[in-house]
């Protein structure tokens, strides 16, 4: 009673200690203006973490760099604070509510003025405060998982264009040799053509096959220039950032019963499942809360006050709501039906995963079997290149022979590569499928938020 009739008796006084209050405990407002000049880096040693990194960059300095660097990581990462500042939220009780009211005796047999304050808690919300906390902290331990994902996807991404840029170099090195090979013997067919020692029928068609080898090689080199801009644009790069990139290729080595060995735990390891599994539990949470809100609203404080009789009174307060027609029931339908859905969505997404690997893993055995093919022939060819240039030489071979001869030596070590390259990016996606070198991740058992 003594708190309450000071109150009554000093209201604006109550009122301007009760406004300093809120006012020392406010957040102020600073805008943050957006950065309109925001451009690629010019130069690699602006880059983070270049600066000890030696001219050629392995496979690994690539993907370092693109962990520090990736402009859409570096956003991505923002997304943490957010979930940091909705688990904060989550955990804030809602303050009390304080009402006072003041009547003016202006006529009739009173004899003081009216005056009334009161103090109460919403309770409802302290029931489902544990369910809110849960479901916001497992949204932030999925956000962490997702954002560990999105890196992961980085890092394959780099991966996937230093290899694709390191064997595309030595396509177009055979490229470029076909071309040069075809160039040579134009410029010979030319003269014969001008001594009338051949007919323009029989030097059309070998026109044409200059023609479709310098269209390769312009081909390659066009789809080479776009994988470095790609690979800059990666790392944060203006697209006229030349790297110069090592040949060696360099991959953690999976063979098909290791694969298969962790395919029972990809849900434990593979961090967008991970993602999944926090977002259900965050589900689960819901639902409990959900069912918890069907407590009724309940709010319980204290009130006191006089009348105009100067008659004073001071006692407990609680409002609650009836629960006569809206039980939750509406919400607990809609959390239940999102939680069947997340639980489909999950189980699709880890049948597909753990299916690509199998699709996987059988075509590496067919692409290892092309290509130990294609090695032997590659084989036998060396062998009767190797002397093909003395046989051209000492007029055993004609020119027409020899280039073709050589071309299609270069043909099939064009297939080799492109063979070889479409297995080194079937590792690579493999080893992102499969999160090769994740640890197993331990989550809560979901029947615990039950």
């Amino acid at each position: 009673m003594p708190i309450v009739a000071s109150l009554i008796a000093f209201p604006s006084r109550a009122a301007l200690v009760g406004l300093c209050v809120m006012l020392g405990a406010c957040a102020t407002y600073a805008p943050r203006p957006l950065d309109l000049h925001a451009a690629p880096k010019h130069q690699r040693d602006e880059l983070r973490n270049a600066a000890d990194l030696s001219e050629r960059l392995t496979i690994g300095d690539i993907e370092r760099l693109a962990l520090d660097n990736n402009p859409e990581l570096i956003a991505a990462r923002r997304r943490r604070g957010v979930g940091q500042a909705q688990m904060r939220s989550a955990a804030i009780l809602p303050n009390p509510v304080f009402n006072a009211s003041y009547g003016e005796l202006l006529s009739g047999p009173g004899t003081a003025d009216a005056l009334a304050a009161g103090l109460t808690q919403d309770l409802k919300s302290l029931v489902t405060l544990s369910s809110r906390r849960n479901a916001s902290q497992h949204l932030l331990q999925a956000i962490n998982a997702d954002l560990l994902w999105q890196e992961w996807q980085t890092l394959g991404k780099a991966r996937l264009l230093a290899v694709d840029i390191i064997q595309g170099d030595r396509q177009l090195e055979l490229l470029r040799a076909n071309a040069a090979l075809w160039e040579g013997r134009i410029e010979r067919e030319r003269r014969a053509l001008g001594r009338a020692d051949i007919s323009l029928s029989a030097f059309a068609p070998e026109l044409a096959a200059l023609a479709d080898a310098r269209r390769q090689r312009d081909d390659s080199e066009r789809q080479q220039r776009s994988r470095r801009r790609d690979l800059a644009a990666l790392l944060g790069l203006s697209p006229q950032v030349a790297l110069e990139l090592d040949e060696r290729i360099e991959l953690p080595q999976l063979d098909a019963a290791a694969v298969r060995n962790e395919l029972p735990g990809l849900a434990d390891r593979r961090p967008d499942l991970i993602a999944l599994r926090l977002g259900y539990l965050a589900q689960e949470d819901r639902v409990r809360g959900a069912i918890l809100a069907q407590f009724p609203a309940l709010a319980f404080g204290f009130g006191g006050g006089r009348d105009t009789s100067d008659v004073r009174t001071f006692g407990p307060q609680i409002t609650l709501d009836l629960p006569l027609f809206d039980r939750n029931q509406g919400n607990i339908a809609q959390e239940r039906a999102s939680r069947e859905q997340l639980h489909a969505e999950f189980e699709a997404r880890l049948i597909a995963a753990k299916g690509d690997v199998e699709a996987m893993l059988a075509d590496q055995q067919t692409l290892r079997e092309q290509l130990g093919a294609k090695k032997e022939l590659l084989a036998s060819m060396e062998t009767v290149a190797a002397s093909a240039l003395s046989a051209y030489s000492s007029g055993d071979l004609d020119a027409r022979g020899y280039v073709d001869l050589m071309t299609t030596r270069n043909a099939r070590q064009q297939e080799i590569l492109a063979l070889q390259s479409t297995l080194l990016e079937q590792q690579i996606a493999m080893a992102t499928l499969i999160g090769a070198g994740m640890p197993a991740a331990t989550l809560p058992d979901v029947e615990k938020t039950q």
